[in-house]
């Protein structure tokens, strides 16, 4: 579903299920979020990564609700690398909700780096890749667009969601024209990570799809919307 969003300023695509286990988690005035993947989720030179920024935005969103985030990214890993660490690093936290970020990497490695295909590489996921310069290249657009979709795909088979970034970003390029000179970081030679304005928008765009995912689990299983006082 890679469908730009059409409306100024860009939105981004809902999720298609409503987030029962964060709503319920939000209700209860307490709620845990681990999120995992590589540079996009460490954060990149001295570009505050979306997670820490998400939280913020989740924090002002709920304020009766105590929130924390746990960061469990590392810049340049792969899925698979990343899945020997769910046990330690992300199950052992008990989140109510996981944020796993995948597939950038084996788009724009070369494949002397033996990049993981994508059965490796795709599993339960939330974030899909970046649109930037480094990734829609001549020789790497369709590889992008091609995990993007697999992307898509596995979740729909997993019912799970995912947050479009590839999509949203896109819709920033193409609808706001907003030029890849600010969406990309000025000090990577690669241009490959997100700018600082970037960063700030995605994570906004991330908060929003969870405020709403949670009005849909709220409006579809009755979840009360008033939090309880964090004991």
């Amino acid at each position: 579903m890679d469908s730009d969003p059409s409306q100024i300023p860009v939105v981004p695509i809902p999720f298609e299920h409503g987030l029962t286990h964060f709503a319920q988690s939000v209700t209860r005035g307490r709620a845990k979020i681990v999120a995992i993947g590589s540079s996009t989720t460490a954060g990149h030179g001295n570009i505050e990564a979306y997670p820490e920024r998400l939280k913020s935005f989740l924090q002002t969103e709920y304020p009766k609700v105590e929130i924390a985030m746990v960061n469990k990214g590392i810049g340049g890993q792969e899925a698979p690398i990343e899945l020997q660490r769910f046990d330690a690093d992300v199950i052992a936290e008990k989140p109510d909700l996981v944020i796993w970020q995948v597939g950038t990497n084996a788009v724009w490695q070369s494949p002397d780096q033996n990049p993981p295909s994508f059965n490796e590489t795709t599993g339960v996921i939330l974030m899909d890749l970046q649109y930037v310069p480094a990734v829609l290249t001549p020789a790497k657009k369709d590889k992008a667009i091609a995990m993007v979709e697999a992307i898509s795909k596995l979740a729909r088979d997993a019912d799970v969601n995912v947050f479009r970034r590839f999509a949203f970003m896109k819709g920033l390029y193409r609808v706001e024209q907003v030029s890849f000179d600010r969406m990309v970081d000025p000090a990577d030679e690669h241009r490959l990570h997100d700018s600082d304005w970037a960063t700030h928008r995605v994570a906004w765009a991330m908060k929003l799809a969870i405020v709403d995912g949670v009005d849909k689990a709220r409006s579809s299983v009755a979840v009360p919307s008033r939090p309880s006082q964090a004991s």
